[in-house]
């Protein structure tokens, strides 16, 4: 007797997956993914957003405890960081830059003078609220 006849004992046969079976297992593997993916990146923009929360919410206390401390507003962020009220001018999370950050004046008529007031992102597209990032 061969190993390869049918008639061989079952000890002596090949074993392996048959073609069906692999099929099967990628199509689950591939269903598995679809499901996961998607959620995954919705965790990555949600990280993403709270982490932009976060740095603006810091850099407007800072810019507030500045002009309160000096009485007009610092002429850019990297005064902030000269005179230690930042350590370092964070980095936007959505640019992946520190230089992307956009400075509002102070409102026309302001008592207080100096060229950063506000901070906004200077990443493109919306949030997953649908207001614009630069709005934030």
């Amino acid at each position: 007797m061969t190993p390869m006849t049918p008639s061989a004992p079952r000890s002596q046969r090949r074993r392996g997956f048959t073609l069906i079976e692999l099929i099967v297992v990628l199509a689950i593997i591939g269903l598995l993914a679809s499901i996961v993916a998607p959620r995954y990146f919705r965790s990555v923009d949600n990280a993403r957003e709270a982490a932009l929360k976060t740095s603006l919410n810091v850099m407007r206390d800072a810019i507030d405890k500045y002009a309160a401390d000096r009485g007009n507003y610092p002429e850019s962020l990297d005064e902030m960081v000269q005179r230690g009220y930042l350590r370092q001018v964070p980095e936007d999370p959505l640019t992946g830059r520190r230089d992307s950050w956009q400075m509002l004046a102070p409102r026309p008529g302001s008592v207080m003078t100096g060229r950063v007031a506000d901070v906004r992102s200077g990443a493109s597209g919306r949030g997953q609220d649908g207001q614009p990032y630069s709005s934030w």
